[in-house]
């Protein structure tokens, strides 16, 4: 199955990080993807949190898009925040912040940054297989 898109609308404020977080696990579930839930879920989280901690003031939603497309699976956060693109870098052990997309590099098989008027979509990719629900 190719080709399913789902984007959703949340607040930003700190409780659209888990139901962001519950809704992609909904979804995933509806489209017989559980193998994928545990490394969606956590990439979700670090995705949303990073646009309730850096983008306020900047907008009142920030979009989750979920698209299934060729074998893999692709989520992306798209917000209004236009001034900082999103690096990735390396904290130090003495950092208490700063490992979002350390996690999300870890886990996705591609991710990026791309620009939008207003704003940024960070997107993160994920091969649909052998960790796929039969």
């Amino acid at each position: 199955m190719s080709g399913r898109t789902y984007i959703k609308r949340f607040r930003v404020r700190r409780d659209s990080v888990p139901a962001a977080r519950r809704h992609a696990e909904h979804v995933l579930t509806e489209w017989r993807l559980g193998g994928l839930i545990d490394d969606t879920a956590l990439i979700v989280s670090e995705l949303t949190t990073n646009v309730v901690s850096h983008a306020k003031g900047t907008g009142d939603y920030f979009e989750l898009g979920l698209r299934r497309r060729h074998g893999a699976l692709v989520l992306e956060v798209s917000d209004s925040y236009q001034w900082h693109m999103p690096e990735l870098c390396t904290p130090s052990l003495d950092d208490v912040s700063g490992r979002g997309l350390v996690i999300v590099d870890a886990l996705a098989a591609k991710w990026g940054v791309r620009p939008r008027d207003p704003g940024k979509t960070v997107w993160a990719q994920l091969p649909i297989g052998r960790r796929e629900s039969p």
